[in-house]
């Protein structure tokens, strides 16, 4: 199958694309600069330099491609409308890339929620998570009145080294940065918010199985297992030195030093179950937990 990547340079479109290839696929990735796509060529993979606001070469790609992954925008329905109207009609497949901060709290560190979402539950957005949520409903509704075969993947906390141009992930790297400053585990307020996860290579798996047959309009979170922050702290503290010591990072500092990204990735609640991808595209993942992939981080 040909398929065309958005955001190819970067962690999970990277990832995807690399496993994609070894499967057989001939991808091609949308890229920004000329570095990255030297940078994709030696990794055995085609590229297009643009973004997502040039139709002409949007239409280009769609045209010689019989799908498209779109890891590259997830907040503005103005920069997908191009690859959208370029699949318009055409049957061919396209997978969206959300992020399950979508269901977010506002626990500040120091909450857990008993709350869990799956895929199609209802939930109150935070504010600044409206605009992600109006582009997976366009996208949604795409493949069901455009001629798309559309869905979303809507990944957790992804864990686990990249296999394409970028090596780190998000919010784990954040964490294991502060602790190695401090050579303790960090965690923000008293860590007891939980996340969902997932191990970068079972991601990459699911993008496979929803390229080749995720129902239209279908969603589908992406996790495999769950941990509160004071116990990744713990994780890592253990990886840094034998006591395994952990430290508390007040909310405002970590605004301060990293961005008010730590309000939302780093202090918040964030459960979910991938009921639907296990129930309809058979995905079963079997990637090392993160406790696994933590007990290396120094």
């Amino acid at each position: 199958m040909k398929i065309f990547i958005t955001g190819a340079s970067g962690y999970i479109g990277g990832s995807v694309a690399v496993h994609l290839r070894d499967q057989g696929h001939e991808v091609t990735g949308l890229v920004r600069t000329e570095a990255a796509a030297a940078g994709l060529a030696r990794l055995g993979l085609a590229s297009m330099i643009g973004h997502l606001a040039d139709t002409d070469v949007i239409s280009r790609a769609v045209q010689a491609s019989d799908a498209v992954i779109n890891t590259a925008e997830a907040d503005d329905v103005e920069l997908l409308k191009p690859l959208l109207a370029a699949l318009s009609g055409t049957g061919k497949g396209l997978i969206h890339t959300s992020g399950s901060s979508i269901v977010v709290d506002d626990a500040q560190g120091d909450v857990a929620s008993s709350t869990i979402f799956d895929d199609d539950a209802a939930y109150t957005p935070m504010p600044h998570r409206l605009d992600r949520i109006a582009v997976d409903r366009l996208v949604r509704t795409a493949g069901v009145t455009d001629g798309i075969r559309a869905a979303v993947i809507c990944p957790t906390m992804v864990y686990g080294d990249g296999r394409g141009l970028k090596r780190d992930s998000h919010q784990i790297p954040m964490l294991i940065a502060k602790s190695r400053s401090l050579e303790a585990g960090v965690y923000v307020g008293n860590g007891a918010p939980i996340w969902s996860n997932l191990f970068i290579g079972d991601l990459v798996t699911l993008y496979e199985l929803a390229v080749e047959k995720a129902p239209s309009g279908a969603f589908f979170f992406a996790e495999n297992g769950e941990a509160t922050f004071l116990e990744i702290a713990e994780e890592i503290g253990r990886s840094l030195r034998p006591s395994g010591a952990t430290e508390s990072w007040s909310l405002d500092d970590a605004v301060a030093e990293v961005g008010p990204v730590a309000r939302v990735a780093l202090s918040t609640n964030c459960r979910v179950r991938a009921t639907n991808a296990r129930r309809l595209l058979g995905w079963a993942p079997d990637g090392p937990a993160l406790s696994e992939i933590l007990a290396l981080a120094a």
